[in-house]
């Protein structure tokens, strides 16, 4: 019992806290709702929970041997989080426009390869719920933190559906955009620093 706890309280702590993913999330459900992000929500939870068994079932190897990969990673990475934070800033304020650019769900499952919070958040997991003697602890690991993730990331589309009744007009909408696009902006540079300093 006290393992799952301990599998339940780390998944949720990487999941809920805040990060380029959450943040595309609560700028999606802003604009678009819960049910048009919930490709997104899919797609960034379903692409963390293969890049963990990934990794958890031997790509940490890699990883240790060629710990320059992170950095190239972050550079990359941080490029695609740049984009994103552009398409947020830069999309069209207008509250009656339907047909705008929503994330997508390959974008959310793209994101999180391309993320560095999701690597480290997955090299972590490895070294914490991994057993020597087989995948049976790391496997119940991922599979819980494949439903806290869903949850938490389902909770995000929600926070920023809610935000609605704050972002009644198109100013408001904007800056709102703006916001959230350069934090995503601030958080990929952010990733490049801290993986070169």
């Amino acid at each position: 019992m006290s393992l799952f706890i301990a599998m339940f309280s780390f998944s949720l702590a990487m999941s809920i806290s805040p990060g380029p993913v959450n943040i595309v999330i609560v700028s999606s459900g802003a604009n678009y709702g819960v049910r048009r992000t919930f490709a997104f929500v899919s797609g960034a939870t379903i692409g963390f929970t293969l890049l963990l068994l990934v990794i958890g079932l031997g790509l940490y190897k890699v990883v240790n041997v060629y710990p320059v990969f992170l950095q190239y990673l972050a550079l990359v990475g941080s490029g695609f989080i740049v984009y994103m934070g552009y398409l947020i800033a830069s999309s069209r304020p207008d509250l009656k426009v339907q047909q705008q650019k929503q994330p997508t769900f390959f974008q959310g499952f793209l994101l999180q390869w391309l993320n560095p919070k999701a690597w480290i958040a997955c090299l972590a997991s490895v070294a914490l719920f991994s057993a020597p003697e087989g995948h049976q602890v790391f496997l119940t690991f991922s599979l819980v933190y494949f439903c806290v993730c869903y949850g938490s990331l389902f909770f995000w589309s929600v926070v920023g559906e809610k935000f609605t009744t704050v972002l009644n007009s198109d100013a408001r909408l904007r800056v709102f955009n703006q916001l959230m696009g350069g934090m995503l902006i601030l958080t990929a540079c952010f990733l490049v620093y801290s993986q070169f300093s």
